[in-house]
C-alpha cells in the first residue's frame, strides 16, 4: 500500500519534537544478531544511523559478529568451542576473532555508512587505548575472553566533534598489549557510560523482554532496574538477554539517561524507537 504525501508529512511532523530533543545528543547503538545476517536489515540499520547523524544526533555504533567468527573458524578447520554460552578463545582463535571483527566486519560497516552519505571511522579497543581490558574472571578457563577494565573515550569524543560516526569492534587491549575478545553488549554499556550518552539502544532477536517468552503480546514496555534481579530469578530475563539487561543497568548507573532493548529483525526499528510516539521494544529505566 502506497503512503500518501499527507501521511508522509504526518510522519515527519511526529518526528519533529524528537529530532529537536535529541539534536546534539550522543546515542550508542549495539548492532548484532539477525540484523547483521540479513542484507535488507543491514542496509536499514546503516540508513537509520546515517539519518540520525544528518539530523544532528551523534550515533556511535558498537558491533558484534559471533556467527561470522564461527564461519571463519570452520573454514580454517578449527572447531568452535563454547562453555556456558561463551566462546573459548585460545591464542589462535583470538587471531581469527580480531581478523573477522576488526579487519572484515568493522570495515564493511564503515564502507556501507560512507556509501550512504555518512562519515564513518572504524576503531577497536587498541586505537587510542579506547578499551583497556583484563582477563575475564570466573571459574571457567576461556582463554583470551576479556572484560572492560577502563574506557578512554577521548578518541571517540574527538571523532564525534569532527563530525564522524565512530564504529567500534569489541576487541580490548590488555596491559601487555595482548588482545581480548569482549562481549559487545558489555562494551556498548561501558562506552555509553563513559560518553555520558543520552541513549543506549541494543538490537536483539526478540521483541524485547517478554513476561511469557512464548507470548509476543506479553512484551514489557519498561522494566525498572530494581526489578531486574527478581526477573532473572524468575527466568523472565534469561540466556542472552541477561548481558543485555546488565549492560543497560551499568549504563544507567554511569549516567546514561535512557536504555532500550529493541527487535533488530524489524526494519528501521531504531528510527521507530527514537522518532515515533509509540516506540518499540523494552526500555530499562532507573
Amino acid at each position: 500500500m502506497e503512503i500518501s504525501a499527507l501521511e508522509k508529512t504526518s510522519i515527519l511532523i511526529e518526528a519533529l519534537p524528537y529530532i529537536r530533543e535529541f539534536y546534539g545528543k550522543t546515542v550508542v547503538i549495539k548492532y548484532g544478531g539477525h540484523a547483521m545476517q540479513s542484507c535488507e536489515l543491514k542496509k536499514a540499520v546503516m540508513q537509520d544511523v546515517v539519518l540520525m547523524h544528518l539530523v544532528g544526533m551523534r550515533p556511535v555504533l558498537v558491533h558484534g559478529g559471533g556467527p561470522e567468527i564461527t564461519q571463519m573458524m570452520e573454514r580454517l578447520g578449527k572447531k568452535p568451542e563454547f562453555v556456558q554460552g561463551q566462546r573459548v578463545t585460545d591464542a589462535e582463535t583470538m587471531e581469527i576473532v580480531e581478523m573477522v571483527l576488526v579487519g572484515k566486519i568493522n570495515k564493511e560497516i564503515v564502507a556501507e555508512i560512507n556509501r550512504l552519505g555518512g562519515r564513518a571511522v572504524g576503531l577497536c579497543g587498541k586505537d587510542g587505548m579506547l578499551i583497556e581490558a583484563e582477563k575475564q574472571s570466573g571459574d571457567v578457563e576461556l582463554g583470551f575472553v576479556g572484560q572492560v577494565r577502563k574506557i578512554n573515550p577521548e578518541i571517540i569524543q574527538t571523532l564525534i566533534a569532527e563530525g564522524y560516526i565512530p564504529v567500534v569492534a569489541p576487541v580490548g587491549v590488555g596491559p601487555e598489549g595482548e588482545s581480548y575478545n569482549i562481549n559487545a553488549d558489555y562494551v556498548a554499556g561501558e562506552l555509553a557510560a563513559a560518553l555520558k550518552a543520552h541513549k543506549l539502544v541494543l538490537l536483539t532477536d526478540v521483541e524485547g523482554i517478554l513476561a511469557d517468552k512464548n507470548d509476543p503480546s506479553s512484551l514489557l514496555s519498561s522494566v525498572e532496574v530494581s526489578k531486574v534481579p527478581e526477573l532473572i530469578q524468575a527466568g523472565i530475563i534469561s540466556g542472552g538477554m541477561i548481558p543485555k539487561v546488565e549492560c543497560c543497568v551499568r549504563a544507567l548507573e554511569g549516567g546514561v539517561a535512557r536504555t532500550h532493548i529493541i527487535d533488530g529483525r524489524v526494519p528501521h526499528s531504531i528510527l521507530l524507537e527514537i522518532f515515533t510516539d509509540k516506540g518499540v521494544g523494552t526500555m530499562v529505566v532507573p
